[in-house]
């Protein structure tokens, strides 16, 4: 859950907008006075918060001077400047001292949240591609941490490494969860563009407008909003890898723009009318049938044949059940280092347990798993008790304990019930943990008519 800063001295404008950001999602903070708000910020080990939105004007401190130590003690830290219509000077000094952007009071709540929707976008992007370069730097990246034992996978390995010299672009297919960013990553490090970015965007995650913005960038005045110039995620993936996952959601008007970039080597800015040269090698990814998507008027053959030079088609984890141990046991192994937990092994009736399961979140799920059960042990071992899944298969059970025969949809509606409950109907979360899209989940809700008050 992103957390918000926001600095104003006026005591009902911070009432209004800690309503509005915390009825969409936000946790937020207040301060009425920005020494306040310094001495918060001064005092992180790390940065506490994911925004700062913070008044222009402030009675105890020049809203120029708290703007100038945030950017010197968190220079990555994202500041929005209010402004009124009197003080838009003062604003864009702001924008050329390091503030993100500014606003103008009073202004509509959409444009706030859309302001703050792009910005998180943009910046949880910007993290999680430095992450993936850091790893991939560090010689333990995608390649690294491909676990499998099954000769299934095996073969899709090999085929990864084989492929992976050329500089085809390629078409990743499988479920969602079944590890198709983690092929992309092995794609990019054994081929001969290791040595440059490595960028990722999930397609499915942004609406169509943001989602050109982020791809092709835009120049200032583009469009609401676009105050300063952004440089898009295929500038930043030149001479390297682009991978674009669930690229099956992706709008036709999008497409064609996409389409253009693979024959041409070109594309235009946002805004602009000049084109720019860029040398990119695709990685796609999907959990539809793209033929299927052709057939049916969704998606362009061109650019279907454009990105499937070659395809790599993943297995579901109940697919490659012998992976399940080494997985699990390689899940447990992060999640204790990283939580810093004494927890050296797994039961082997919670092996039988994860064995048995049919995953439909595939290994995301089972990574999701692996984890609860880390945080919740009290012991040294990973117990029955300790994952969803036990109960889940107790409730299957018959009053003599023999299996009674369920309908797929009826099981998977229960699992998602489960998640939904865990997660306190928190969707996004619940997404992950499942393994997809917020839209494929938002779109089973509505099929199996589940509420929060029903899951709760």
């Amino acid at each position: 859950m992103p957390t918000i800063f926001v600095c104003d001295d006026e005591p009902e404008i911070l009432r209004y907008l800690d309503k509005l950001l915390q009825a969409c999602g936000y946790k937020v903070d207040t301060f009425q006075r920005g020494l306040d708000l310094l001495a918060r910020l001064g005092s992180a080990t790390v940065i506490p918060c994911d925004v700062v939105l913070q008044d222009v004007r402030m009675p105890d401190i020049d809203g120029l001077q708290i703007l100038d130590q945030v950017c010197k003690r968190w220079p990555e830290l994202p500041v929005v400047i209010m402004t009124a219509h009197g003080t838009i000077d003062d604003a864009i000094s702001a924008i050329k001292q390091g503030a993100y952007d500014y606003i103008t009071k009073p202004f509509p709540k959409e444009k706030l949240l859309g302001m703050l929707e792009r910005m998180l976008d943009h910046r949880r992007l910007a993290s999680e591609n430095q992450r993936l370069r850091d790893e991939l730097q560090r010689g333990g990246g995608a390649a690294d941490s491909i676990v499998f034992r099954s000769q299934v996978f095996r073969e899709v390995y090999d085929l990864t490494l084989q492929v992976a010299e050329s500089d085809a672009n390629i078409l990743v297919m499988g479920e969602s969860g079944t590890g198709k960013e983690l092929i992309a990553g092995a794609l990019h490090r054994n081929s001969p563009r290791q040595d440059k970015p490595f960028v990722s965007l999930n397609c499915a995650a942004l609406s169509d407008t943001l989602l050109e913005s982020q791809l092709f960038g835009h120049v200032r005045g583009a469009f609401t909003g676009a105050v300063m110039n952004q440089k898009g995620l295929l500038e930043e993936a030149d001479g390297g890898t682009l991978f674009l996952d669930e690229i099956g959601d992706v709008s036709p008007a999008i497409q064609a723009k996409l389409l253009r970039v693979t024959q041409e080597k070109d594309f235009i800015v946002l805004g602009s009318t000049r084109t720019r040269k860029v040398d990119v090698r695709f990685v796609a990814a999907t959990n539809k049938d793209l033929m299927n998507e052709v057939r049916d008027g969704r998606f362009r053959e061109d650019l279907y044949y454009r990105l499937n030079v070659i395809s790599i088609t993943l297995p579901s984890l109940r697919e490659r059940r012998d992976d399940i141990e080494p997985l699990a046991r390689h899940f447990l192994k992060a999640a204790t280092r990283r939580m810093k937990k004494e927890v050296h092994g797994i039961e082997e009736d919670a092996l039988q347990a994860l064995f048995q399961y049919d995953w439909p979140g595939n290994v995301r799920e089972l990574e999701n798993v692996m984890e609860r059960a880390v945080i919740l042990a009290r012991s040294g071992m990973i117990t029955i008790d300790l994952l969803p899944l036990g109960a889940r298969r107790e409730a299957l059970a018959g009053p003599s304990g023999t299996t009674q025969l369920i309908a797929l949809d009826e099981i998977e509606r229960q699992h998602i019930t489960s998640i939904l409950k865990e997660t306190g109907f928190q969707k996004s979360r619940a997404a992950e943990i499942l393994g997809i899209s917020r839209k494929t989940l938002d779109r089973k809700i509505a099929e199996y008519g589940l509420t929060e008050k029903g899951v709760a």
